[in-house]
């Protein structure tokens, strides 16, 4: 019995899956929230969670590669780019031909550009590191607020929050345009 809830449970988790699949697919087409809803026939309120939900998850995969990834490409690149540099001027200085020589003090400079661009760029790494870093210390005290009052749960309820449901408005030609929230 136990083993059919299971597989019961596994198989909604599939759906559920695919389903947001499809959602982010037509919505990264240009589908509005509601056109999406006609053609999965699901409900709006579903389509709007489905969006809520794979935009919570982008920005997590944001935060987890600046907290873990981006640290560590950006060191990899300006040791690459030093390694680059030292070989480059190594050739340069060995070698007797004078167009080896011109492309690989070429080079050299190319690599000298890249590391100055990367260390003056060092402040938008600095930057998204910092508003990461009070992302989550704010998600830290909202949270340890909202567990004094409720219990926390899984997927938040997005029915009633008015900023993540799509609103409709009719402008002076009578056209119907959807507005949807943005990522971040």
């Amino acid at each position: 019995m136990e083993h059919l809830s299971s597989a019961m449970e596994q198989q909604h988790q599939e759906q559920v899956q695919w389903r947001r699949d499809k959602v982010q697919e037509l919505y990264s087409k240009g589908y509005s929230q509601r056109e999406i809803s006609q053609v999965l026939q699901v409900g709006l309120a579903t389509v709007n969670r489905d969006i809520s939900y794979l935009r919570n998850q982008a920005r997590d995969n944001i935060k987890r590669y600046i907290d873990k990834q981006l640290q560590e490409e950006y060191e990899k690149c300006l040791v690459g780019l030093n390694a680059i540099t030292k070989e480059a001027l190594n050739t340069a200085e060995k070698t007797e031909d004078k167009r080896e020589k011109i492309q690989a003090l070429s080079l050299a400079k190319e690599c000298y550009s890249m590391k100055l661009e990367l260390l003056t760029n060092a402040s938008v790494v600095d930057d998204a590191i910092r508003l990461v870093s009070q992302k989550s210390e704010e998600n830290i005290k909202s949270s340890a607020n909202s567990n004094e009052d409720e219990k926390e749960s899984k997927e938040p309820d997005y029915n009633e929050d008015e900023d993540q449901i799509e609103e409709e408005q009719e402008d002076q030609t009578g056209k119907i345009t959807a507005t949807t929230n943005q990522v971040f």
